[in-house]
């Protein structure tokens, strides 16, 4: 059985009613704005229009991910020289609280959140529900761009784990290796975006929107204790989680830790598995979560 507890749901999420009284309290907090999606990769038009007062925009392709190459997937990890100037762009200092957000339930802001966890920022949250939230509780929004001065973090790499394809190859004899996209790429029925359909032997599906309701919070502790032991979660196994380039993927890490869950990213996930013409692939639905809408 899995354990959670409020402080842990709050070590990953933060309320959009917190985020409002800390910015009106004039506390420090560096609030990122991480809208992206498939069908409109730049969201930099949707934040110049309007944004949590403060907000820096953050572009997902090329703050956030490498040059895509195919051995490599289509969002590597960035160098973290790189990943640091971004920060300081950000107006980032060593311990600071950052909050990112998005208006898709925090699945491209989920990706912000790992990268800087991973590269040794300890208070990152995600502002549960995103803009919707905001809106909700009568936040005002600001336009154009923001200036700051530079920050001065430094930033290291390997504050979340990670694997490799070899390490996903090997993980489901010994762990739960979780497909995060939708049950119609994992099944293999389409693939709009990789060289391949299907997914890599022995994964289990469990696809990032389910992570959330329809109004684009995090389910309860309650209901992702339930979906995840449904698919073989508990507190005494290892996870690995991949989707197609592994954006969403890391939402489905923040979804898991929101219940106290630690959980490896697969960076190249599906789109540099598939590549590899030697790499085995599935079909169909083995033990499956049932989800529907595409995902990267």
């Amino acid at each position: 059985m899995l354990e959670t507890s409020t402080e842990v749901r709050r070590g990953v999420l933060m309320m959009a009613s917190e985020l409002h009284e800390r910015l009106t309290a004039g506390a420090r907090v560096v609030v990122l704005d991480v809208r992206w999606s498939l069908a409109e990769p730049d969201g930099r038009r949707s934040y110049i229009a309007g944004h949590v007062p403060g907000a820096h925009y953050v572009d997902l392709d090329r703050d956030l991910a490498g040059p895509a190459t195919g051995p490599d997937g289509r969002h590597p990890l960035p160098a973290i020289e790189d990943l640091q100037e971004s920060a300081r762009r950000w107006g980032i200092d060593d311990g600071d609280l950052v909050a990112v957000y998005d208006d898709a339930g925090g699945t491209s802001a989920a990706r912000a959140w790992w990268l800087l966890r991973w590269s040794g920022v300890a208070q990152v949250r995600i502002v549960d529900g995103g803009l919707h939230a905001w809106s909700e509780i009568g936040g005002i929004l600001e336009d154009g761009e923001v200036q700051v001065a530079p920050g001065t973090i430094t930033l290291t790499t390997g504050g979340m784990p990670t694997t490799d394809a070899d390490g996903a190859a090997d993980f489901p004899g010994h762990g739960v290796l979780i497909d995060a996209r939708s049950t119609e790429r994992y099944a293999g029925d389409v693939e709009p975006l990789d060289s391949r359909a299907g997914h890599i032997p022995g994964a289990v599906s469990a696809p990032t929107t389910q992570n959330i309701g329809e109004d684009l919070m995090f389910r309860s502790a309650p209901e992702l204790q339930e979906r995840f032991e449904r698919i073989g979660v508990d507190s005494g196994r290892d996870v690995v989680v991949y989707c197609g380039s592994g954006v969403t993927a890391a939402h489905e890490i923040a979804a898991l830790a929101t219940i106290g869950v630690p959980a490896t990213l697969y960076p190249g996930s599906w789109s540099q598995w598939s590549a590899d013409a030697d790499r085995p692939l599935a079909t169909g639905l083995e033990p499956v979560d049932q989800g529907s809408r595409a995902e990267s």
